[in-house]
């Protein structure tokens, strides 16, 4: 079940306001189709189009250290291997732009790409979503917080102007398209006007940023903070929450839109058995209360995301 309520949709209304015109609705790039409307590439009818590679590659979104996570992702990776019957190879990506990119030259089969990504993976990369984590009771997300540290003089969100804040990438959500939008809207603070930004590539680094006083504020996913604060990486103490969102969806998994039919639904099954009790991928990502993954769409899951998307205006770009 979502829990993203009226005050995400309020900001996105306010800023809405600002936009001259309506954008055009949620699009793919031309090279795929959508006959049956759901957002997303239909998987090729023309089976010369299909791909079936001996070794599936998998990516995680990125991550300050990529190997740390790779040792998380491998029991799930070895689940994979055995139900689809190929080699499965863990690809450390350093940018949402390379993991993008990666799917769009068909250098990567299944991927989990993070909430602000995940419309341009669909509408550019022919990325096909189907699951995302979550608690054992079904609800699913984070927030959004800015943060700052202790003695930082910034008490309230009307205090970060005339410093600097740290966003991770324009492709994120909570990382900079929604903080954007809600300074913008909400406190009228203009990026590049009213603030400095800086651009930190991922939630972990805008985090130790902030404990290290490199920013002096950070808009951040607070998922990520609580597996960073598990894991002894901050500390509490180091940082100071001037403000938290509503609940977002997290990162969504799924697979290239032309990868065998037959091999899609392997992979499906594949997230939908695994066994997490007892793994590091309980260990990981139970420390932010994900237990397990569940079914999600793309055209109902991520419609919040697309109406930031449109607030914002932006449009997609696909090279």
């Amino acid at each position: 079940m979502t829990r993203t309520t009226n005050l995400l949709l309020s900001t996105v209304a306010a800023f809405a306001v600002s936009v001259a015109a309506p954008l055009a609705a949620f699009e793919l790039d031309p090279r795929f189709v959508d006959n049956d409307g759901d957002l997303v590439a239909d998987i090729p009818t023309d089976e010369s189009e299909w791909v079936d590679p001996d070794t599936l590659i998998f990516a995680y979104t990125p991550v300050e250290d990529p190997a740390v996570y790779a040792e998380v992702w491998q029991p799930f990776l070895d689940h994979m291997a055995e139900v689809t019957g190929k080699n499965v190879q863990f690809f450390p990506v350093q940018s949402n732009a390379a993991q993008l990119e990666a799917m769009r030259a068909g250098r990567l089969h299944v991927a989990g790409f993070n909430t602000g990504s995940n419309p341009i993976a669909v509408a550019c990369a022919g990325f096909r979503p189907f699951a995302m984590m979550a608690s054992l009771d079904g609800s699913f997300g984070y927030e959004m917080e800015f943060i700052t540290y202790p003695g930082s003089g910034i008490e309230t969100v009307e205090d970060i102007a005339g410093r600097t804040m740290a966003f991770t990438a324009e492709t994120s959500n909570s990382g900079f398209k929604a903080p954007q939008a809600l300074l913008e809207a909400e406190y009228g603070l203009f990026v590049d006007v009213d603030y400095t930004p800086a651009f930190s590539g991922a939630h972990d680094n805008s985090i130790l940023g902030v404990a290290n006083r490199d920013y002096d504020a950070a808009a951040i996913a607070n998922s990520v903070m609580t597996r960073m604060v598990e894991r002894n990486v901050v500390f509490p103490d180091d940082i100071v929450t001037i403000y938290q969102s509503d609940t977002f969806p997290t990162t969504g998994y799924g697979t290239v839109y032309n990868l065998h039919p037959e091999l899609q639904e392997k992979v499906q099954e594949a997230f939908f058995t695994f066994e997490w009790e007892g793994t590091s991928m309980a260990e990981e990502f139970g420390r932010s209360g994900e237990e397990q993954f569940i079914p999600i769409t793309f055209q109902e899951n991520w419609s919040v995301i697309r109406q930031i998307d449109e607030a914002m205006g932006v449009t997609y770009e696909c090279q």
